[in-house]
């Protein structure tokens, strides 16, 4: 049987293009690469919103709370060898008011919910990968999306890694900085979505590291 790899995050998950303001096709989004990259043991499941925060309830759009999906998420792909959250650059959005630390609590209740599914993970064992965003760059403050981000983005965004990787070692879930890949960087147009080559970058040191946690060696 093939085992079931969720890619749980937002429009960098998704796979939006900052550069069209379309969507990659199933060529270049990093979950599809993924599973070309893995090969045929494995089956990715693409599970990304545009927006989409851990634990905040955004006011001005619905549905974008991660801790009200995960569990139909997890249900609905059962059984599942191994979650993969990427979240937190929307999180740093100035109108939610949290700094590095409270969006790492807010993946860490995410994450806590998550391993709560029993039902939802093969052989009974919850596997979960957490992975800090590739940072959102400085320039984002000069392009069509400053407003909607606010003041700060940048700065708390590179200080998410630090508090993720606690974060996992207070869940026992693994670990990844996606930031620590060499040539990963975003689209100007923007500075917060990735460049159509840093979705392979991705893609390729995910599919390096995770045959190792399915296979329970890490």
């Amino acid at each position: 049987m093939k085992k079931t790899i969720i890619c749980f995050g937002d429009s960098n998950t998704h796979g939006y293009c900052s550069e069209t303001g379309g969507r990659f096709d199933d060529t270049k989004r990093y979950p599809c690469l993924l599973e070309k990259y893995l090969g045929e043991g494995y089956i990715v499941r693409e599970e990304g919103l545009s927006g989409r925060t851990t634990v905040f309830e955004d006011p001005l759009f619905e549905g974008l709370c991660g801790l009200s999906a995960i569990f139909g998420c997890l249900m609905s792909h059962e059984p599942v060898d191994l979650l993969i959250i990427m979240l937190g650059t929307n999180d740093t959005k100035e109108r939610f008011g949290c700094n590095a630390e409270n969006i790492a609590k807010g993946l860490e209740r995410l994450a806590k919910k998550a391993l709560s599914v029993t039902d939802a993970w093969a052989n009974g064992r919850p596997n979960i990968l957490l992975v800090a965003p590739a940072p959102i760059e400085d320039g984002y403050a000069s392009t069509f999306v400053a407003n909607e981000m606010g003041k700060g983005c940048a700065e708390k965004s590179r200080e998410l890694a630090f508090y993720y990787e606690r974060t996992a070692k207070l869940t026992g879930c693994h670990f990844f900085d996606a930031g620590t890949i060499p040539g990963i960087c975003m689209h100007p147009n923007d500075y917060m979505h990735l460049t159509e080559e840093s979705h392979d970058l991705l893609a390729k040191a995910l599919a390096d590291l995770v045959p190792s946690l399915i296979s329970g060696q890490v």
